[in-house]
């Protein structure tokens, strides 16, 4: 345990009104085998009122490793911040609130931060569902047709990347390139890591870093936790002029090539133009059955990977995905041409500003 100046690593985490996860994840922490003993667990409150900062003063009182800190910023970035502020690790680890960790998940992510040569270490993002539904959402995440690229979905890639989940840095590191940003709802730790590669820093994926994320279980709420990611990704992209990765714009332009055919066949109804609208109606069908084609075949090999229950959920589960995130970017997009100035985020109040996940 920690004590005085002796701490090593600080171990970080953001959370909010989190009762039933909360106290799976403070044992996962305590059970965190980090060699020396010399860590300290720094929780970020996002002024809970379900019983959650409770739970964690009867953690804190019962073990002085773990402080719980005030985030009256509400967010997962203010969060975050205050704790890596106070922390007096050397080496700053951060845990979500939805996952479960290894024991070694620490002393391994250490290891690859000082065996890589790395400013940024993580472990992929392998998945845990109960139930058929929350299966077909678990195997969709690890699906390129649904998520993309990204290596973190690979569980068994070893290597260079431009992102991981969570992340293991030396403190310095982040207060050379600045902590994560406070503007952002979502998407701040791919944002944190889009500015640290193009500082020169370089970010490691261990597939000895091992973690289950608990992927949404509920299609409505998958909905909107990806209409967040697309809405917020908007704010990273103007900020850094570019996107990371052009994956990130198919989504976007799927929905738009459907809404703008739609548009097109309403008008042709209202103006009654049978031509405009049989066209119009043609090449929509051709998009969508295209898409409908790709989704079945997809499905079915993931499948056959994952089990064969899960294909009747799948093709729903890949257009929420798809169509949540596209959305979320075209209302991201709205919001921006409103205003161009600044000011992008949304009031504290709407379901934007959340602190979650």
């Amino acid at each position: 345990m920690a004590e005085g100046n002796l701490v090593q690593v600080s171990i970080v985490t953001a959370c909010r009104n989190e009762i039933d996860h909360i106290g799976s994840l403070l044992e996962s922490i305590l059970s965190q085998d980090i060699p020396g003993g010399a860590w300290e667990a720094m929780v970020a409150d996002g002024m809970s009122t379900d019983g959650t900062r409770e739970i964690l003063q009867q953690y804190s009182t019962r073990y002085p490793c773990l402080r719980v800190i005030d985030n009256p910023g509400l967010i997962v970035s203010t969060g975050l911040n205050a704790a890596i502020r106070q922390a007096r690790g050397d080496i700053i680890i951060r845990m979500d609130g939805h996952t479960r960790y290894a024991p070694d998940y620490c002393k391994n992510s250490v290891e690859a931060l000082f065996n890589n040569a790395a400013d940024n270490v993580g472990g992929p993002a392998r998945t845990v569902a109960n139930g058929v539904l929350a299966g077909a959402v678990a195997a969709a995440f690890h699906s390129r047709f649904s998520t993309g690229g990204a290596k973190f979905h690979a569980v068994d890639y070893e290597g260079w990347v431009d992102t991981v989940p969570y992340g293991c840095w030396r403190k310095a590191v982040l207060e050379r390139i600045g902590l994560f940003d406070e503007t952002l709802v979502r998407n701040q730790d791919d944002e944190l890591n889009l500015r640290l590669v193009r500082a020169g820093g370089r970010i490691w994926q261990s597939p000895s870093i091992v973690s289950w994320y608990r992927p949404r279980s509920d299609l409505s709420k998958l909905f909107h936790q990806y209409f967040q990611y697309g809405f917020w990704k908007v704010a990273v992209i103007r900020k850094h002029k570019l996107p990371a990765s052009w994956r990130h714009i198919i989504p976007v332009v799927w929905v738009s090539v459907n809404l703008l055919l739609l548009l097109v066949m309403t008008m042709a109804t209202v103006l009654r133009s049978p031509g405009w609208l049989r066209d119009a109606a043609v090449l929509w069908l051709v998009v969508v059955g295209l898409y409908l084609s790709v989704s079945m075949s997809v499905a079915v090999c993931t499948a056959r990977h994952h089990g064969w229950a899960l294909l009747p959920y799948l093709p729903v589960v890949f257009a929420i995905y798809h169509l949540s995130y596209g959305l979320g970017f075209a209302a991201g997009l709205v919001r921006l041409m409103n205003h161009p100035g600044g000011g992008f985020s949304p009031p504290s109040t709407s379901n934007f500003a959340k602190l979650s996940r």
